[in-house]
């Protein structure tokens, strides 16, 4: 199984390319960004070492579904997805903020609960929580954006304090985080699902917010699967789910959370191939459509590289 992890186009027009985490990001023309959305899969904020077949397309056609289903709501930088692993969009200027909504303790926010954390980026928690039990109402807890190493927790206080963001601005992202929640919730709940907790990042052009990025992922969301999630909770249980989480845990058991001295566990064949079945997984179930493999048998990125041209050509 062949998996991408690596691009390196040249396109008509091209500016610069970014290398992130997941996605590299060629800007073309200062107006319009190529967003390749690779195999790769990070984890602690740290790249491991295999690349998971299909998991590229997997967040892209994700993505791409959420943001038109939710274009009513805020505008995005969407404009086509000329190749079934890459988006091309409006350039904006990104915030360097992300904007994180939870309806569920869990994951990171338990771990620091579990510590005795009571309040998470200014916003207060409720005393006597279990694991996986709901919040009162969905909470915003923002983190810094980093280039590299750790996303910090910063509070809206801090946030426009520190002139990372206006006031007038985030009042805009915290309306337009709360609503495309909902809808993602409404989506997730169709297909069995329950949206935990999720990431949005917005940049502004022309003086206007928009959505950028990816949106409803498994790298950036979690799913819950609704059926059995009130019974896993009163037993006190695991919840069953579909998210990156289960990576984050098989890391975390073979003793590696990026800290100093742990080494990366090795990634086998296998164990690649079994988290892009999860993947494929999660498209299907959140989607409700079967997910159909791009083809891998010629030169990934000379596809992508003939897709993306073609429909740069168009827009010239």
């Amino acid at each position: 199984m062949k998996a991408l992890t690596r691009t390196d186009f040249l396109f008509e027009g091209q500016k610069s390319v970014y290398h992130g985490k997941v996605r590299d990001v060629y800007d073309i023309d200062d107006d319009l960004l190529v967003m390749v959305a690779t195999d790769r899969i990070s984890a602690f904020d740290v790249i491991l070492p295999k690349g998971i077949p299909y998991k590229g397309q997997v967040l892209n056609q994700i993505a791409a579904q959420f943001l038109d289903s939710t274009s009513d709501i805020c505008p995005n930088w969407k404009l086509a997805t000329p190749d079934p692993m890459v988006t091309v969009g409006l350039k904006c200027e990104g915030f360097r903020v992300e904007m994180i909504i939870r309806s569920i303790l869990t994951g990171s926010a338990w771990r620091a609960y579990q510590e005795g954390c009571r309040e998470l980026c200014g916003v207060p928690l409720p005393e006597g929580m279990r694991e996986n039990e709901r919040f009162p109402e969905p909470i915003i807890t923002p983190t810094t954006k980093a280039d590299e190493g750790h996303d910090m927790n910063i509070s809206r206080e801090e946030i426009i304090a520190q002139g990372l963001v206006s006031a007038d601005d985030y009042a805009v992202m915290e309306d337009y985080t709360r609503k495309l929640f909902a809808r993602g919730q409404e989506i997730a709940a169709r297909h069995g699902l329950i949206l935990v907790d999720t990431k949005y990042e917005f940049g502004k052009r022309d003086g206007k917010v928009y959505l950028i990025d990816e949106i409803h992922t498994p790298d950036s969301s979690r799913y819950f699967y609704a059926d059995g999630y009130e019974e896993n909770l009163a037993a006190g249980k695991p919840q069953r789910q579909l998210s990156k989480e289960f990576v984050r845990q098989w890391l975390i058991e073979h003793n590696f959370m990026n800290e100093p001295g742990q080494t990366m566990p090795e990634i086998t064949d296998e164990y690649a191939e079994s988290v892009s079945e999860r993947y494929i997984e999660l498209y299907e179930h959140i989607t409700g459509e079967k997910f159909l493999k791009a083809d891998t048998g010629a030169d990934i990125a000379a596809r992508i590289e003939k897709n993306v041209s073609e429909y740069l050509k168009t827009r010239a």
